[in-house]
């Protein structure tokens, strides 16, 4: 017969925590692959509540030295395209220009997709985090095609930003154009002579409108704009002109300046932040939306919050209807009181990590009104949501509860006591549950509440979602059980994948493989 308890130790060192995570709690080390992607799909290169950027900066190069090149190619192409992240795609596509240049060839457009991307790994290479400050041959070259063949209207919107600036990277990779418009360009925005009349004609047209302050404003960014002296009509032309993220991001600027004093200006607002086709052509993350509607003033028209809101939903359509009894459970404990994106000075998002988590558990209500909302933090907090309340609303009402201890395993805890049938639990957290303290050497209390459950739900799945860099989970990957990163809306597809599918033990790895890479040329 077996030695059961022999049989018995070997299941325990299976199932053991092996780590603390940074609140000193007892924790599951990430697959070196699945840290790289919680960091990619989750720092922003800031200091969080348990950390700083120099530990997120270390910890990818740490693990960038012993991943392979392709991998660092499909995460930083999957954060960049999928999870919208700025930073850390860009420094992963420095890494790459030090590890393997041709790898980096293959996913430079994809990455380097806009002229603050190509900024953001110029900064990084010169800067030497990761390791020579010069750029070498191939890099120099992908950044010059870069240039030289992005359009007036990208190279205006890339010409705005500093740390460097466009001119700052023309004078480091020197672009040899063929055409006249582009060679004047290059010389007009490094302060060199240039012909005046080669220049292209928006940027023309600035100057034109710079001498003679008449006549219809330059289609040029705003930011071009504002050191000249504007009226109302001006800025009314701006709002009209801009992006859909150039209006969201300056509704306030929009409002001090009287364009709202006219409602059909209004309309025209409304009716812009309302547009489905140029809310998906931005790649907004819901989580923007929600700070643009925080951020708005108390004067701010109500017509313009209502169309934030209705953004909002258009924002977070692809949020699953899945199958079965579905609970949520954010973590609404003290640490989750910290910004989303990190401390970063006067430009620190009033966003906080709070916000996301009931940001993710309203909009799951939206697609799933029978779904069980369970917030928690030492203890689950009983709350009422009305699911045909806006994601907004509910959000809201959720982000102004809360504080306290961070113990994960309470939401289980609480269905395991009721005896519950549940199909999927989305716990959504900063991971650094501490409270619920287990044993060293044992399972953390999540596994063990988790366990509890599947012997009642064998078929149930968990899903523990992120939102902070940290590279330690509470659950296991399992067949059963996804640990994933991010505040994207592509959260929702791969909770809604999971949640039908399954798949392997490492679903979200598995994601990230599938991108698929530009050609060898």
């Amino acid at each position: 017969m077996a030695n059961t308890t022999l049989f018995q130790s070997v299941k325990t060192r299976l199932t053991a925590a092996d780590t603390r995570n940074e609140a000193g709690g007892i924790a599951y080390t990430l697959t070196p692959k699945q840290q790289l992607a919680q960091l990619a799909a989750t720092g922003c290169l800031n200091s969080t509540y348990y950390t700083d950027a120099q530990d997120q900066l270390e910890q990818v190069l740490e693990l960038a030295e012993n991943l392979d090149a392709e991998f660092i190619a499909k995460t930083a192409v999957y954060a960049r395209q999928k999870g919208f992240m700025k930073d850390m795609p860009a420094l992963l596509l420095a890494v790459l220009a030090q590890k393997d240049v041709n790898m980096l060839a293959r996913v430079f457009d994809q990455v380097a997709d806009n002229g603050k991307m190509l900024r953001n790994f110029a900064q990084i290479i010169r800067s030497g985090a990761v390791g020579r400050k010069s750029f070498g041959n191939r890099p120099k070259k992908l950044m010059q095609t870069w240039l030289l063949t992005a359009t007036e209207k990208q190279l205006l919107n890339a010409a705005v930003g500093n740390s460097p600036s466009l001119a700052d990277v023309v004078k480091m990779v020197h672009p040899k154009p063929r055409e006249a418009w582009r060679a004047a360009w290059f010389a007009w925005l490094i302060g060199k002579p240039y012909d005046r009349e080669a220049l292209p004609p928006i940027t023309r047209a600035f100057e034109d409108y710079k001498q003679s302050r008449q006549g219809a404003l330059p289609d040029v960014p705003f930011q071009m704009l504002t050191a000249l002296e504007l009226n109302s009509g001006d800025w009314t032309q701006i709002a009209r002109n801009g992006s859909w993220q150039q209006v969201r991001q300056n509704l306030n600027t929009f409002l001090r300046h009287d364009v709202f004093v006219k409602s059909k200006n209004i309309k025209m607002v409304t009716e812009k932040l309302r547009d489905q086709t140029a809310i998906r052509r931005a790649r907004v993350l819901p989580y923007q939306l929600l700070t643009a509607y925080q951020a708005t003033s108390e004067k701010m028209p109500f017509e313009i919050r209502e169309a934030l809101q209705d953004a909002m939903e258009t924002a977070v359509q692809n949020v699953p209807a899945i199958r079965g009894k579905v609970v949520v459970c954010p973590d609404v404990s003290g640490s989750m009181h910290s910004p989303a994106t990190g401390y970063r000075g006067s430009a620190t998002s009033r966003t906080r990590c709070i916000d996301i988590a009931a940001l993710v558990s309203a909009a799951m209500l939206r697609t799933n009104p029978k779904a069980r909302v369970i917030p928690f933090e030492r203890i689950t907090v009983n709350v009422q949501l009305n699911p045909r309340d806006s994601v907004m609303t509910n959000a809201e009402k959720l982000a102004n509860i809360g504080g306290g201890g961070t113990a994960c395993s309470a939401p289980l805890a609480l269905l395991n006591r009721e005896k519950a049938d549940v199909d999927l639990v989305v716990i959504v957290s900063d991971n650094e549950s501490w409270a619920d303290l287990g044993q060293w050497g044992g399972k953390t209390s999540l596994m063990k509440e988790w366990d509890i459950l599947k012997q009642r739900c064998p078929e149930a799945k968990l899903v523990c979602l992120d939102i902070q860099p940290y590279t330690t989970a509470q659950a296991q990957n399992r067949h059963d059980i996804l640990n994933i990163g991010g505040f994207s809306d592509q959260v929702f597809t791969l909770i809604g994948s999971f949640a039908e599918q399954g798949m392997g033990a490492d679903f979200w790895v598995e994601e990230i493989e599938k991108t698929e890479l530009a050609a060898v040329n």
